[in-house]
């Protein structure tokens, strides 16, 4: 696949989030809502050792991550975000919320379950690939790796959902390092499960 455009930097949502704290509604959207369910409903554990969330915005999806796990690091490449999300995490010890971009950062920790909700589409190929190769070397053997992304275009965005999709599918299958779980398409968004072999 070519790699058209760069991805997108803490400018362009700090732009995004300066006349609306919750720009995608995912506090009141019905579609967020049911994607979210559909999302924990994924999830192959009761309970997570150490869990990473990759784009974790104003923090609804990390609520609902938080009582499954026993550890949970929620990250966002931009600050405005973590504002609220920091208020709605911080009845939860075992929470951290960073600022932090993938792939130039990266923590240095192992975890049995990564979660790549509607953020992989921002990166642009060439990062996308760095960020997988991050995620093989820190995911526990029999991790899980979960991608959740909308799948129209959207011409800001370097890539589609399914592009970054079928990367990581790439990963998966004989003599690959992942094995697809499971895979759900609905209307505008899909959802692949992933394990580390």
């Amino acid at each position: 696949m070519s790699d058209h455009k760069k991805s997108l930097t803490e400018d362009y949502f700090d732009k995004v989030y300066q006349n609306n704290e919750d720009p995608w509604n995912f506090e009141t959207s019905e579609y967020e809502f049911n994607k979210y369910k559909t999302t924990m409903d994924a999830l192959t554990c009761a309970t997570y050792r150490n869990a990473f969330e990759i784009g974790c915005s104003i923090g609804v999806l990390s609520e609902m991550l938080a009582v499954r796990c026993q550890r949970l690091l929620s990250i966002d490449a931009a600050k405005a975000p973590l504002v609220k999300a920091r208020r709605r995490l911080e009845r939860f010890n075992h929470v951290q919320v960073q600022q932090m971009a993938v792939p130039g950062q990266f923590p240095d920790e192992r975890f049995d379950l990564v979660l790549i909700s509607e953020v992989g589409y921002y990166l642009s190929m060439t990062d996308l690939e760095i960020l997988q190769g991050q995620i093989l070397a820190h995911l526990d053997q029999y991790g899980q790796l979960l991608l959740v992304h909308w799948t129209p275009q959207v011409d800001d965005y370097p890539l589609t959902g399914d592009q970054v999709h079928e990367a990581f599918q790439l990963l998966s299958g004989p003599g690959q390092p992942l094995e697809l779980l499971f895979s759900l398409r609905e209307k505008t968004y899909r959802l692949d499960s992933f394990q580390k072999r």
